[in-house]
């Protein structure tokens, strides 16, 4: 039977995309010595403070997200600025989904990716590892 640890990272004050790249490093398992790209050997993330997380350059005002409902004339369109107010856990989210593998392991990837907006969160049990950049 496989071990999967928990590790909590605090996100306050830290770069989106490097933050981002460590995340879905744990979740694949690529920091372990039997990594192998077919196999589940991930660990749970837990996620903190999303809500103090920072972009470089002039990124919070020009970077934007869209989404289309399919019918012509409505692709919508929302800044970084907006969706850190409105839903900062999609900003995690969709990034992170954009740099896992597009297989069948990406929903079971995202599954053990746990995102807070604050300090508190619900898996002390799980007694989960403090890692620090």
């Amino acid at each position: 039977m496989k071990k999967n640890n928990w590790y909590l990272i605090n996100s306050k004050n830290r770069i989106l995309g490097r933050l981002i790249t460590k995340v879905v490093c744990l979740l694949m398992g690529k920091h372990k010595s039997n990594y192998l790209s077919y196999k589940d050997n991930g660990d749970f993330v837990i996620l903190t403070n999303i809500k103090y997380i920072l972009v470089t350059g002039n990124k919070r005002k020009n970077k934007i997200y869209y989404r289309h409902s399919g019918y012509v004339g409505n692709l919508k369109s929302i800044s970084f600025e907006e969706m850190m107010i409105k839903s900062p856990k999609y900003i995690i989210t969709h990034a992170v989904k954009g740099m896992l593998p597009k297989n069948r392991l990406s929903k079971i990837y995202l599954k053990r990716l746990k995102i807070y907006n604050y300090n508190n969160h619900l898996h002390i049990s799980q007694n989960p590892i403090l890692i620090n950049f």
